[in-house]
């Protein structure tokens, strides 16, 4: 049949409409844009959008602390600070992250350690974290990846055997749940990005949950996001006691930010509903696995990341993403190029030109394979973009670009 024939071959695309946009800024952000420089101050500590936007935050998360930082990376930096992560200790992570996971870790002169993945939620194993636990491990740095959570029941029953302190990297899982909580309170710290490629966007920034409840600690965290300075303390302000970095939000993106906090939770709910009734229309699909969710998951999907299994697909996944690509689906094969411990920082083992520190305190090396699950991840994994702006049309035609392209190879697979 016409509509059977895949549009790389001549045939009629499944997707004829552009995927729907819409506008992230408008008349609330300027609003709060033009009170700040009304102000006549930017500064943080003494202007009240900040203050109003980390209110609100807590607020909307149920808990009693936050920071505000320049950016994620800032904020998980300011997290392993405030947890005491410091030289020659070992942190455990997931080895498919940005670099803004690992950076802070490096900065405190830590070591870090990679964690297998499980093969359909693409977070941490609890298992494998367990496993690479030693003397020298002082926290665990869990990543909610593309808006799923992990299994943080698991994890939180190790780190509590073992007297580790958990920082959960949220930056991608604005509102994701776990059996009813909200990832980024779970853990002693939850660290959040608002850089322009997040749920939300004040430009860049980020935010410290401190979840503790324990005043003091807020303290030790609001003061290392600002070179150690006791702003909450001002008689004893300037008596800096050990480096810290600064990592100060400014007014203008608090402001924003105070704008872009009231739509998140439709930007959330509009990406769960496209994410799971996609997985609905393709999960019979044979040579497809989509992505599952741990027990008591709620995504929020920053993006949507299948995998493929080329043989009983009957394709390569380089062939199917190109397939896709023509009948006007957006995708892309794989998401980052290879674990993040395959990049030269860890295979020259050199976080300072012309040093090993601190990988030479343990000896800490990064072989190809240490991770083996997410390295297969990554080879069959294919990406498909999320937009909380997508029409019920592109969904539809989205689901029927898929199902045509594996329809066919499927069948030239059996033929």
């Amino acid at each position: 049949m016409e509509q059977d024939v895949l549009a790389i071959h001549g045939g009629k695309p499944a997707k004829t409409a552009p995927y729907g946009t819409g506008k992230r800024f408008g008349e609330e952000e300027v609003r709060e844009l033009v009170e700040a420089l009304e102000q006549n101050t930017l500064f943080y500590h003494f202007g009240g959008k900040v203050k109003r936007f980390l209110a609100d935050f807590n607020a909307l998360y149920g808990i009693p602390y936050s920071v505000a930082t320049s950016s994620g990376t800032a904020a998980i930096h300011v997290a392993l600070g405030a947890a005491g992560v410091t030289v020659g200790d070992e942190v455990i992570t997931s080895p498919i992250t940005d670099q803004g996971t690992l950076v802070g870790i490096l900065y405190q002169n830590a070591i870090p350690v990679f964690a297998d993945l499980q093969p359909h939620t693409y977070n941490m194993d609890p298992a494998s974290v367990e496993a690479r636990i030693t003397p020298r491990t002082k926290a665990i740095v869990v990543v909610h990846l593309a808006g799923a959570p992990c299994d943080m029941d698991a994890i939180m029953a190790i780190a509590r055997r073992h007297g580790l302190k958990v920082i959960e990297d949220c930056a991608q899982s604005y509102l994701t749940r776990y059996k009813g909580r909200l990832v980024g309170t779970i853990g002693d710290y939850g660290c959040f990005s608002t850089n322009d490629f997040k749920h939300m966007s004040t430009g860049d920034g980020g935010i410290v949950a401190v979840n503790s409840g324990d005043e003091e600690d807020y303290r030790t965290t609001h003061a290392f996001a600002d070179k150690n300075y006791r702003r909450l303390d001002p008689e004893a302000m300037r008596n800096v006691a050990y480096l810290a970095p600064n990592y100060r939000m400014t007014e203008l993106q608090g402001a924003v930010g105070i704008a872009q906090l009231k739509k998140l939770p439709w930007i959330c709910e509009q990406r769960n509903r496209y994410g799971d009734r996609l997985t609905a229309g393709i999960r019979d699909l044979p040579g497809i696995q989509p992505p599952a969710l741990v027990d008591g998951g709620w995504s929020t999907y920053w993006f949507y990341m299948l995998r493929v299994d080329e043989a009983k697909l009957g394709c390569t996944r380089e062939q199917f993403c190109a397939a896709l690509a023509a009948e006007g689906v957006s995708c892309g094969a794989g998401y980052i190029p290879h674990t993040v411990y395959m990049t030269p920082i860890f295979q020259q083992r050199c976080a300072y030109p012309g040093s090993h520190f601190p990988f030479d305190i343990t000896g800490a090396e990064y072989p190809a394979g240490l991770c083996a699950e997410a390295e297969t991840i990554l080879q069959t994994a294919v990406r498909l973009p999320v937009s909380e702006f997508y029409t019920e049309q592109d969904l539809a035609e989205t689901i029927a670009g898929i199902r045509k392209v594996v329809g066919h190879y499927s069948r030239v697979a059996q033929a």
